[in-house]
């Protein structure tokens, strides 16, 4: 008899991409996955340590969840409560002391051990697998049980040794490890057999990607989606999470050259003061960063960005938040994330003087986000008129309607039929938002008539950063 499956997933890709594993592993036990925690024989959490009060948010759910266990204890019936990810790394025996429900706390490179660690567990023994084990997980995980749907993550670098004083993703997830590149492009050959049209590389640093190949040749990134590319019936490549002192010049040709390489490139620099930026241990200054802008937009015109900022880091003032707004006007970027510092425990911005007062980070998160927003509702709104290929991946609210990408990462609603879900199609867009787009689907004549897809690419980046003031 099947056994109901149910995982809540918080955080980056990382995670989603480790969550579907989580039930690949757990398939041939009996677990079918289930989309509520209703009468659930397994419930797990897989966490996400980034975010404000992380660990708050994982008790007021794994209250809820226990109000499921404990109706099925009244049936006489089991049901076990997990913790996974960072947050069960971080703060493992927090979690036991304050729940002691909860049934399994596992780390993010302990999961292939689910199986066994599921069997303790169902023999009322509590489990706790926070450990590194000197082998990969990525060596025991299992061929994926279902199709991956038309737009598919693939981790291919997992940890970080840059230990930025803001982040806990080194104590959490490790140090950097990259795997094989025969591994990855045997799992990107299989996503792409089952239904994927493109492919997403994680990890924490994808671009300090590292692999060795079984004559011990070393293959970077670049490397790595030159050999992706390769591979029939795939449409589209992207990656993330990049750090900019790992976007090597050979990094930055394959977006020249590989034109499945979509023109889209997410690059973090949290703060635009160089004085911020060395307290935060970045590795790279603001003039770094613009270099780097520079460079792409030499190799790809129409490149559109997107970045992540930190505003209200200890030591902040006035002069490094403005130089924080000077760099977002110069880059114009197509979207960002921006949040407020806030502490981490163990990291060693949590231990720095000069706190920015509460209020004070309040005012510079909304001075920021109100350029960041402005940058991205103007960008989707110069897409008006335009047609660009939308690959269809997911499906919208209202019956009749499809979701998908642009080149770019832009969301676009549209009117379709169903028989274009998974399908890569031509769409005029029509209206445009701060956050997404809507169109409607073109014939060939119409796209013959409207400006080429290249022609219009570059028209939207040549307005995307301003190279005279890099």
């Amino acid at each position: 008899m099947s056994k109901k499956l149910f995982i809540k997933t918080w955080g980056c890709q990382m995670n989603v991409y480790d969550s579907k594993k989580m039930a690949d592993i757990l398939s041939p036990l009996g677990y079918d996955a289930v989309d509520a925690p209703d009468n659930a024989d397994l419930m797990i959490l897989n966490t996400c340590h980034i975010r404000e009060k992380a660990t708050e948010k994982v008790f007021s759910d794994l209250g809820r969840l226990r109000e499921h266990k404990e109706a099925k204890a009244e049936k006489g019936e089991k049901a076990l409560i997990a913790v996974a990810g960072c947050v069960a790394q971080a703060e493992g025996d927090v979690i036991l002391q304050r729940a002691k429900y909860v049934d399994m706390v596992f780390g993010p490179q302990t999961y292939h051990l689910l199986p066994e660690m599921v069997m303790k567990a169902s023999g009322d023994r509590r489990v706790v697998n926070t450990d590194f084990p000197v082998e990969s997980k990525f060596d025991h995980l299992p061929e994926e049980s279902t199709a991956p749907g038309p737009s598919a993550f693939l981790s291919i670098q997992e940890g970080c040794d840059k230990f930025c004083t803001f982040c806990v993703v080194p104590y959490t997830r490790g140090a950097e490890f990259s795997r094989p590149p025969e591994q990855i492009l045997n799992e990107a050959k299989r996503l792409v057999d089952h239904g994927a049209k493109e492919i997403t590389l994680l990890g924490q640093n994808v671009n300090a990607y590292h692999g060795k190949d079984v004559t011990g040749a070393t293959w970077g990134l670049a490397r790595l989606i030159a050999g992706i590319d390769r591979i029939d019936g795939l449409e589209r490549i992207r990656y993330m999470t990049s750090h900019p002192g790992d976007m090597s010049d050979d990094l930055i040709d394959v977006h020249r050259d590989i034109a499945k390489l979509m023109p889209f490139l997410h690059l973090p620099v949290q703060s635009g003061s160089d004085r911020i930026l060395e307290l935060m241990n970045r590795k790279h200054t603001a003039a770094d960063y613009l270099s780097i802008i520079i460079k792409m937009k030499e190799a790809r015109p129409d490149i559109a960005f997107s970045s992540d900022f930190i505003v209200g880091f200890p030591g902040e003032t006035d002069a490094d938040h403005q130089a924080t707004l000077d760099l977002a006007h110069r880059v114009n970027f197509s979207s960002c994330y921006s949040f407020k510092y806030s502490p981490r425990p163990g990291t060693p911005g949590a231990v720095m003087g000069g706190i920015v007062p509460e209020q004070v980070k309040d005012a510079r998160l909304q001075e920021l986000q109100s350029i960041l927003f402005e940058q991205q509702r103007s960008y989707n709104q110069r897409s008006v008129g335009r047609v660009m290929p939308v690959l269809f991946d997911r499906k919208g609210q209202k019956p009749g309607q499809l979701l998908g990408k642009t080149p770019y990462m832009q969301s676009v609603y549209v009117d379709a039929p169903e028989r274009l879900f998974g399908q890569i199609v031509d769409v005029r867009i029509d209206k445009a938002s701060q956050n997404g787009t809507a169109g409607t689907i073109v014939t060939t004549e119409e796209v013959l008539s409207s400006p080429s897809h290249e022609t219009h690419y570059r028209q939207i980046g040549s307005k995307n950063v301003d190279k005279t003031a890099c």
